[in-house]
């Protein structure tokens, strides 16, 4: 397997405080205009091992098809892609406000066991299911299934959600967020680990009971958080076994983010070399004009992604995965299902982490 950039261990030192590792704002000015030239700029922190780089299935739009989900899956792993990935959306706004990703959107578990089905090797991850709109009982059931089907291959991403509208329709409140996220969390691993459950909290509330199947993976599926806020960047660091970045993360700064992660690991006494930092790509492939160095990161031809793939390894970044559904002109109702799929392929052959 191929691996971009340099070994995050021999790119920067370990030590999660040091200042020189902290790419400042004065640092950041001249790594725009982004292209190649934040190639050089100064590094952050890093921990672990060389970047993984996965594949976004079809979720959202035109391209989302029984076939196609199937094929890009059975692609992925052929040509050695570490982990296939989907993302949740419940609602979409009458006026048409929101993004066309976000119009139609496939269930993100159920599509992630479809996957399972025709691969064998490749992970499988969820970026991410918000935690507020499910009970914890019932993820923990769903996630341990799909684990024992897919051979002990899942991995969960859980974030809190930003839809007033899907809040509204699921019944909950934004009221205690984060306590609600520690809890949650806490009370998937019982459920996945001890024979006998009980639960009262401020929550949630399991009375006296046994969960089975317990998951193929010791301890249950990694549970990775999403989240840009300080506080959800500490909580990641804190009781995960990583982190996620969402569509919305500024890619030129992503490094101060695995930096916060990784010192809110060491603080609660953890080992910020064993947390994953996992980098939602959202790749627009795309003949730049103007050149490289007037495009944004992950925008742009192959050669020029690879170069930014590199970049992001060098941030801190240990798994990157390609995300083609973020791009309006794929992951949108009216876009053509069958250039959307051949720009998929272009895009699978020319970042392929291995020959096929």
């Amino acid at each position: 397997m191929r691996s971009y950039g340099l070994s995050r261990s021999a790119a920067v030192a370990t030590t999660p405080v040091n200042p020189r590792h902290r790419l400042a704002r004065d640092e950041l000015a001249h790594c725009r205009p982004y292209g190649l030239s934040w190639r050089t700029a100064p590094r952050t922190s890093g921990y672990g091992r060389s970047m993984k780089v996965g594949f976004a299935l079809p979720v959202s739009g035109s391209w989302a098809t029984p076939a196609n989900v199937a094929h890009v899956a059975a692609r992925a792993e052929a040509l050695g892609y570490h982990e296939l990935w989907t993302f949740q959306r419940l609602l979409s706004a009458v006026d048409g406000s929101w993004a066309p990703v976000y119009h139609s959107v496939l269930d993100p578990l159920t599509t992630l066991a479809y996957a399972a089905a025709v691969t064998r090797r490749v992970r499988l991850g969820v970026a991410v299911v918000n935690l507020p709109f499910v009970a914890p009982v019932l993820l923990a059931k769903q996630a341990a299934t799909l684990d024992v089907l897919s051979d002990g291959r899942f991995d969960l991403g859980l974030g809190l959600g930003w839809s007033d509208e899907e809040y509204e329709a699921c019944g909950v409140s934004k009221r205690g967020q984060g306590r609600r996220a520690d809890e949650f969390v806490g009370l998937l691993r019982t459920l996945w680990t001890d024979t006998t459950v009980a639960h009262e909290g401020e929550f949630y509330r399991v009375p006296a009971s046994r969960a089975e199947p317990k998951p193929v993976q010791p301890g249950g599926p990694p549970i990775l958080l999403g989240g840009l806020s300080p506080a959800a960047l500490a909580r990641a660091g804190r009781l995960a076994d990583g982190w996620i970045s969402s569509s919305r993360a500024d890619l030129t700064t992503i490094g101060d983010s695995v930096t916060a992660v990784a010192e809110a690991a060491r603080q609660a006494g953890r080992d910020p070399a064993a947390l994953r930092f996992v980098c939602r790509g959202a790749v627009k492939l795309r003949d730049v004009p103007g050149g490289a160095g007037e495009r944004p990161p992950l925008t742009g031809s192959i050669e020029q992604l690879r170069d930014d793939i590199a970049v992001l390894a060098a941030r801190g970044i240990t798994e990157l995965f390609l995300d083609l559904n973020f791009d309006p002109e794929i992951g949108s109702p009216q876009a053509d299902p069958v250039a959307a799929l051949a720009r998929a392929e272009t895009l699978l052959e020319g970042l392929a982490p291995s020959p096929a």
